[in-house]
């Protein structure tokens, strides 16, 4: 790779979030969110708040949202409440712009591919089973309840990242390192997790979010890019 090139570096692998950056099941999780605080006359769910639960594993996201509008919930009878209801909307997600379009070409490239996702292995099988077609394309899967994932080690911990290479590495017998990894993300806690990890990590924010985002130079500290859709990707630019 030349000079000019991210890193002088070859990308050799690439790690994807999955809520809000590949289906557009933040939309979904805004919605259901937005049904209870409704009813506690509360809300509604704003992108300053959400930035801060994005990417975050249930207990902890559904936490702080309760602690944050002051629910008179437990987050038990809270995640009852919008576990019923986002079992009835997980069905309708479907895949963002550009993101099966990604994953094919990736994978038509044999560039490994990993999945590492907040979300647990019940969550994740409720918003894929109808998208087979881009999901079985990952060579290696972790979700929020992986044993091999800590608890406490959610994002925005490097935790998950450094699982599924690891699972990339040992299903190909490679020596990928971090540095030679995209990390793909959306949200905040995700994209400190890429970097933390040492990844060159491209974040896709949701649109709504973009007047919360505040510097995103500083943010991003020269380690990736902000990109408005997966469709705006350079390949060339990182060698893929």
């Amino acid at each position: 790779m030349t000079n000019d090139k991210l890193n002088d570096k070859i990308i050799k692998a690439c790690l994807f979030d999955m809520d809000g950056l590949l289906v557009n099941t933040e939309d979904i999780y805004t919605i259901t969110c937005n049904e209870i605080l409704e009813k506690y006359n509360k809300g509604p769910l704003t992108w300053d708040v959400k930035l801060q639960l994005q990417g975050l594993p249930g207990f902890e996201a559904g936490s702080k949202l309760i602690e944050h509008y002051k629910l008179p919930l437990t987050f038990e009878e809270f995640n009852r409440m919008n576990v019923a209801s986002q079992d009835l909307k997980w069905p309708t997600c479907e895949f963002l712009p550009g993101a099966l379009d990604l994953l094919t070409y990736l994978h038509g490239k044999n560039v490994p591919i990993a999945l590492c996702t907040s979300s647990n292995q019940t969550k994740f099988h409720a918003k894929t089973s109808h998208l087979t077609e881009g999901f079985k394309l990952f060579d290696a899967v972790t979700t929020g309840d992986d044993p091999k994932l800590a608890n406490g080690r959610g994002k925005p911990c490097p935790d998950i990242w450094q699982i599924g290479l690891k699972k990339l590495n040992e299903k190909y017998g490679t020596k990928i390192t971090p540095d030679e990894c995209i990390v793909f993300e959306d949200g905040k806690p995700g994209v400190i997790s890429g970097k933390a990890f040492g990844g060159n990590v491209v974040w896709v924010p949701h649109h709504d979010a973009y007047d919360h985002l505040g510097d995103v130079e500083a943010f991003l500290e020269g380690r990736g890019e902000m990109l408005n859709s997966l469709e705006d990707l350079d390949k060339a630019k990182y060698g893929l």
